[in-house]
C-alpha cells in the first residue's frame, strides 16, 4: 500500500490585544521531511512582509511563530499567514500551510456620544410617556462582546428658570437612548426649558462611561385666550377727518409672544354706517382704531362701539372654555368749522347762445354743514358774462354770449365760483355753461360778381356759387338756393352739394350787365334766409373762352352809353392831348432860345448839355404843409420809365421855399464846379456820379447832410433845359427869375421861391 501524505491543518491561533508579553510564542510548525535532511522555515503575509509589517516572525530552524509587538484589535482584528518548508537549496518540501491569527478584544475603548449636546422640544401639558427625542453613542470595542454593550441613563436635571420644577420630568430607555416624559405638569408659562445630564457606559452599563447634555424646550400651545385690559375706553375724533388713527386698545395673552398663539385679531360691532375700522399692531398686539368714513357732528355726536378679540390660531382643547373678551369704546365727535360745499361740481348750465342778459341761470348751488352765513363771488370769468348774488349764490347772465369768443371751447364756456362761510372756510367750483347753438345769422352768397361769355360763342354756361353761414351746424348747411319767379325764365340755379350751386342762364345772353337775385335759406330751426344780388357781366369771349376786353361788355351794356357817343368822347380826348403836347413843344423851343440869350436859370454850358430831365420832387418829411412848397407838377410821358426822385430829407425845420444853411461852413461862398456833361459811355456813369458827390461834399452852400438832395441823370435830348443847373455855377443874385412867371400857374410856386427879396 502507498501512504498518502496529508497537508498540515493548524487551528486558528487566538492572541489577546494589547499583550504586554512580547515577543510571545504563538505556534510551532514541523515538516515530515525533517529526518531526511535540513529544513528551512519561512513565513509570509500581512504582519510579516506586508503591511502592517514586523508584527510576526518565524524561527527558520525550529518553525516557531512569535508576535513581535502588541496587537490592536481595533486596527487589525485578524491575520492570515502562509508558512513554507524549504530545502537548503530553496526547494519546497511541503505545500504552504495557512495560519490564521485572531486578535482577541479587550475593553480598552469607552463609549462616546455622537453629539456633545442634543436638542429637542415637547409641547406643554404633554402626557407621561410622550417621546421627546433620542440620543446615540458608539464604542470601538468588539460589538459582539460586552465591551461594546452600551447602557444609557439620566444623571441630572436642571430647569429654566432654575428650580421651577423639582420632580423628575423625563426618563431614558437604557438600551435605545430614547428620552420620554415621565410625569405631568409641563407648563410653558412655568418652565421654559430643561437641561438633562446624560451618561452612557459599556459592559451593559457597568463599564467605561461618557457624558453629554440634552436641552429640551417646552413648546407653547394656545391654551390662553387674549383678554382686554382695560375693558372700556373713551376716545375723541374730529369730524370730517378720516383715514387717521383715533386711539388704541390693549390686550394680554400669556402664550408665547410673536407666535400665532399670541397674535390677535379685533372685530368692531355696533357701527351701522361702517365709520370705524381696527387693525392689529404686529409688534405690540394693540388694536389701532381708525375712522374710515368722515364723522358728522351735526348728525351724531357720540358713537359707542363694541370690540372683541381672539387669537389668530384656534384655542387648544386644553384651554379653558371661556367667551371672547370684549371692550366698550365711546367715541366723542369733536365739532369743527366745516367748509361749505357745492351741491354739484362742476356746475352744469345749459342755455341758448342768444339768451337775454338778466336771465337767472342757476340757483341753490351750495350749502354749509354748520348752517352759517355764506358769501359768494365769481373768481374767474374771462368774458365777464356772469353775475352772482353774494348772499344767495344765484347766477345771472350779465352780458350776451358770443359763440365766437376764444374762451368758448366746444360750445362750453367755463368760469369759477367761490363760496366762503362765516368762519373763513371756503370752497370753489367750476361752472361749465353749455351754449346751445341758435340760428342767428342768415347765409351769405359768394361771389357777388362774375363774367360770362355772351352770344353764340358762349363757352361758360354757368358759374359756381358758394353759401356761407356764421352759424354752426345744424343751423347752417345744407342750404337751399332759389331764384325768384320773375327771373326763372332767364336764369336757373342747380344745387351741387350742401353749400354750392351753379347759376346759369337759360337763354342766350347779349353782351352787357345783368343783376340776378338768388334766395338762400339755411337749415336752422327756424330757418334764416337772405336775398343776394349777383352781378353778371356778359362779354365777348375769344376762342379760349376768355373775355376779349372788358370794354366789350361795357359797350354792349344795356345801361351804359351808346357806342357812337363813346367814340366821340375818346376822339375828343385824343385831340386834346395832341394839342397839349404841341403847345408844350412850341413853348419849350421858345424858352430854350430865350435862355441861351439871357443866361437864365436853366443854363447849360452848351446846347449839347440841354437834357431831357424830368425830375419828380418827392419830399420825405414835414407833413402836408411841406407838400405845398415842393409839389411841382411837371409833364412827363406816362409811357416812359418813371423819373428818378429828387428827395428832400426831413429834419431841416426851415420854411418852405428856403434852402437850409449849413452851420459848419461859411455862407455865400462860390460853389465848386459840378460836372455838367453826362458820359457818353454808360460804363462811366459811376465816375460821373462820384464827381458830382465830391463837388456837393465840398460845396458850403448846400444844405446839411440830413437834407442832402438826391438826383439822377434822366438822359439827354429834352427840349427843356436841365434842372440840375438850378443854383449851380452862380449865386442867386446872378440869376434872372422873371421868366418863371411866364410859365403859367403850374410853375407859380417855383417862381415864388426865387422871387427877389
Amino acid at each position: 500500500m502507498i501512504r498518502v501524505k496529508r497537508d498540515w491543518i493548524i487551528p486558528p491561533i487566538r492572541v489577546s490585544e494589547n499583550s504586554k508579553v512580547v515577543p510571545e510564542n504563538l505556534v510551532q510548525i514541523k515538516s515530515d521531511k525533517i529526518f531526511s535532511g535540513e529544513v528551512i522555515y519561512k513565513l509570509e503575509g500581512p504582519g510579516v512582509d506586508q503591511e502592517p509589517k514586523n508584527l510576526f516572525e518565524i524561527d527558520d530552524k525550529t518553525g516557531m511563530i512569535r508576535s513581535k509587538r502588541p496587537l490592536d484589535r481595533e486596527q487589525h482584528s485578524s491575520f492570515t499567514l502562509k508558512a513554507f518548508a524549504l530545502s537548503p537549496s530553496g526547494e519546497r518540501l511541503e505545500n504552504p500551510t495557512t495560519i490564521e491569527i485572531v486578535v482577541l478584544d479587550q475593553n480598552d475603548n469607552k463609549p462616546v456620544f455622537t453629539q456633545k449636546q442634543f436638542f429637542g422640544s415637547v409641547q406643554e401639558f404633554s402626557v407621561p410617556g410622550t417621546l421627546v427625542m433620542s440620543v446615540s453613542a458608539t464604542d470601538a470595542d468588539d460589538p459582539m462582546t460586552e465591551n461594546a454593550a452600551l447602557g444609557f441613563s439620566i444623571v441630572g436635571q436642571e430647569s429654566i428658570p432654575p428650580n421651577a420644577v423639582n420632580k423628575t420630568m423625563f426618563g431614558i430607555n437604557n438600551q435605545t437612548g430614547a428620552i420620554y416624559t415621565r410625569d405631568v405638569g409641563l407648563d410653558r408659562e412655568v418652565v421654559k426649558e430643561f437641561k438633562l445630564k446624560l451618561r452612557v457606559a459599556d459592559m451593559g452599563g457597568d463599564g467605561l462611561i461618557s457624558d453629554a447634555v440634552a436641552i429640551i424646550t417646552i413648546s407653547d400651545i394656545n391654551n390662553h385666550a387674549p383678554q382686554f385690559h382695560p375693558t372700556s375706553y373713551n376716545i375723541k375724533a374730529l369730524e370730517n377727518v378720516y383715514n387717521v388713527e383715533i386711539g388704541r386698545v390693549s390686550v394680554t395673552d400669556r402664550d408665547d409672544p410673536g407666535t400665532g398663539n399670541w397674535e390677535v385679531k379685533y372685530t368692531v360691532s355696533h357701527d351701522p354706517f361702517g365709520n370705524f375700522a381696527i387693525q392689529t399692531d404686529p409688534v405690540t398686539n394693540q388694536g389701532i382704531l381708525t375712522v374710515v368714513k368722515p364723522l358728522d357732528y351735526e348728525v351724531k355726536r357720540e358713537h359707542t362701539l363694541i370690540l372683541t378679540v381672539e387669537n389668530i390660531n384656534p384655542l387648544s382643547i386644553k384651554a379653558p372654555n371661556l367667551p371672547l373678551s370684549s371692550a366698550t369704546v365711546s367715541v366723542t365727535v369733536v365739532n369743527e368749522n366745516e367748509a361749505p360745499y357745492f351741491k354739484e361740481n362742476p356746475i352744469l348750465i345749459q342755455v341758448p347762445e342768444n339768451e337775454k342778459p338778466g336771465k337767472l341761470l342757476k340757483s341753490s348751488i351750495a350749502s354749509d354743514p354748520d348752517h352759517s352765513e355764506l358769501r359768494f363771488e365769481i373768481s374767474q370769468d374771462p368774458e365777464g358774462w356772469l353775475d352772482i348774488n353774494r348772499e344767495t349764490g344765484n347766477i345771472f347772465l350779465r352780458r350776451s354770449f358770443n359763440m365766437r369768443s376764444p374762451h368758448v371751447k366746444n360750445n362750453i364756456y367755463s368760469a369759477v365760483i367761490k363760496v366762503t362761510d362765516a368762519g373763513g372756510a371756503s370752497a370753489s367750483a367750476a361752472v361749465n355753461i353749455i351754449l346751445e347753438e341758435t340760428n342767428d345769422f342768415p347765409p351769405q352768397l359768394l361771389p357777388l360778381s362774375r363774367f360770362l361769355c355772351a352770344g353764340g360763342s358762349r363757352r361758360t354756361p354757368g358759374f359756381l356759387l358758394t353759401a356761407v353761414d356764421e352759424d354752426c351746424s345744424p343751423h347752417a348747411a345744407p342750404f337751399i338756393f332759389v331764384i325768384p319767379d320773375s327771373l326763372l325764365s332767364n336764369w336757373t340755379v342747380t344745387k351741387v352739394n350742401d353749400t354750392h350751386a351753379i347759376l346759369r342762364p337759360t337763354v342766350e345772353l347779349e353782351a352787357g350787365e345783368y343783376a340776378v337775385t338768388v334766395w338762400v335759406t339755411d337749415s336752422g330751426s327756424p330757418s334764416q334766409s337772405a336775398l343776394s344780388q349777383v352781378n353778371v357781366t356778359a362779354c365777348l369771349c375769344d376762342s379760349y373762352g376768355d373775355c376779349r376786353s372788358e370794354a366789350g361788355a361795357f359797350l354792349g351794356s344795356r345801361v351804359g352809353i351808346s357806342f357812337i357817343a363813346l367814340i366821340i368822347i375818346i376822339a375828343s380826348g385824343v385831340l386834346l392831348l395832341v394839342l397839349l403836347f404841341l403847345a408844350v413843344a412850341i413853348n419849350a423851343c421858345g424858352r430854350r432860345h430865350h435862355i441861351k440869350k439871357g443866361s437864365g436859370l436853366l443854363v447849360g454850358e452848351s446846347e449839347d448839355d440841354i437834357r431831357d430831365n424830368i425830375l419828380n420832387y418827392d419830399e420825405q418829411g414835414g407833413g402836408e404843409e411841406d407838400e405845398n412848397a415842393f409839389n411841382i407838377d411837371l409833364l412827363w410821358n406816362p409811357r416812359d420809365a418813371p423819373p428818378a426822385p429828387w428827395s428832400f430829407y426831413p429834419g431841416s425845420g426851415l420854411p418852405r421855399g428856403k434852402q437850409p444853411l449849413r452851420k459848419d461852413a461859411p455862407h455865400n461862398l462860390p460853389s465848386p464846379t459840378y460836372p455838367r456833361r453826362p458820359p457818353a459811355d454808360p460804363a462811366d456813369i459811376e465816375d460821373y456820379i462820384n464827381e458830382g458827390l465830391e463837388a456837393a461834399d465840398n460845396d458850403p452852400n448846400v444844405p446839411p447832410y440830413d437834407t442832402a438832395l438826391i438826383y439822377d441823370f434822366e438822359g439827354e435830348g429834352s427840349v427843356a433845359g436841365s434842372l440840375s443847373s438850378i443854383a449851380s455855377g452862380s449865386s442867386d443874385g446872378d440869376q434872372d427869375y422873371d421868366y418863371l412867371n411866364d410859365w403859367g400857374p403850374r410853375f407859380q410856386k417855383l417862381a415864388n421861391m426865387y422871387d427877389p427879396r
